[in-house]
């Protein structure tokens, strides 16, 4: 049996691949494959330098203060203050003093973190924060660093689980966009043009938990049969990660809310 011409025009390409081509192909490949975890490894190295440098460096400094203070107030046997440096920057190997300061200031960072989380904390912090705020350099900066960093270190577990995943149309009919359904609306706005509506937080991608917010009627939004998992999967991938809904499946009708535009038609959403 010959080879068809198909399979001749494929097995020369093949053997015509250059050896330039191959190298690229698959040095993509193991980039694609590595890139996960190098990406992590560089970023706990970035937190474990911030760790000691912030705060760890600067409790082995607190360590060695103590240690002195022990001394002077002869707590401690009598040791000149070069043995207790000597000690700690050439005794020690200089990993294991890092290993000490970043453990430590893990601890320290843990214990802020108990405090203020219980109401007495808390109320000092405020306190603490509201005295800071009066000086003119830190009042400018403080607020937004705060708004930054809680926005990404803020706990979100439960934030979207009650949220319900739909398509709305925030720029043209026919162009569709996925969201997730906050909350109602602004009562004074549901007053102000006579119909319900609903506040829907739009992800962007890659970054899903940026975006931005729209209120929208509650007649214009398509739900959709998603978990907020599976929609944030699908938006962080860029829609390469495309889920399959197992209770309607492909094909199958989903329910639009009564009310939705004629026009609520979007891939897998036929209308009802």
């Amino acid at each position: 049996m010959q080879p068809s011409p198909e399979n001749l025009s494929s097995n020369a390409r093949r053997e015509r691949r250059s050896f330039g081509e191959d190298f690229r192909r698959f040095f993509v490949r193991g980039l694609a494959a590595l890139m996960p975890t190098l990406i992590t490894l560089w970023l706990l190295v970035k937190v474990w330098n911030f760790l000691w440098d912030v705060l760890g460096q600067h409790i082995i400094w607190g360590i060695k203060q103590f240690w002195q203070t022990l001394v002077d107030w002869r707590l401690l046997p009598f040791q000149p203050p070069a043995y207790i440096d000597w000690f700690w920057s050439r005794h020690m190997p200089e990993w294991a003093v890092q290993l000490i300061g970043v453990t430590l200031a893990i601890v320290a960072v843990y214990i802020v973190g108990v405090f203020v989380g219980n109401f007495i904390g808390r109320t000092a912090w405020r306190v603490a924060e509201h005295l800071v705020m009066k000086i003119p350099f830190v009042r400018a900066v403080y607020p937004a660093v705060k708004q930054v960093t809680e926005f990404v270190l803020t706990d979100r577990k439960g934030t979207f689980d009650s949220s319900r995943v739909v398509a709305v149309q925030p720029h043209e009919k026919g162009i569709w966009s996925i969201g997730l359904v906050t909350g109602p609306g602004l009562k004074a706005l549901n007053d102000s043009v006579g119909e319900e509506m609903v506040s829907v937080f739009v992800p962007s991608t890659p970054t899903a938990f940026s975006g931005y917010m729209l209120v929208v009627p509650r007649s214009s939004v398509v739900e959709l049969p998603l978990t907020v998992e599976e929609a944030m999967r699908l938006l962080v991938s860029g829609g390469v990660i495309t889920p399959i809904d197992s209770k309607s499946g492909p094909g199958k009708s989903i329910a639009i809310p009564a009310g939705a535009p004629a026009d609520a038609t979007v891939r897998g959403l036929p209308q009802t």
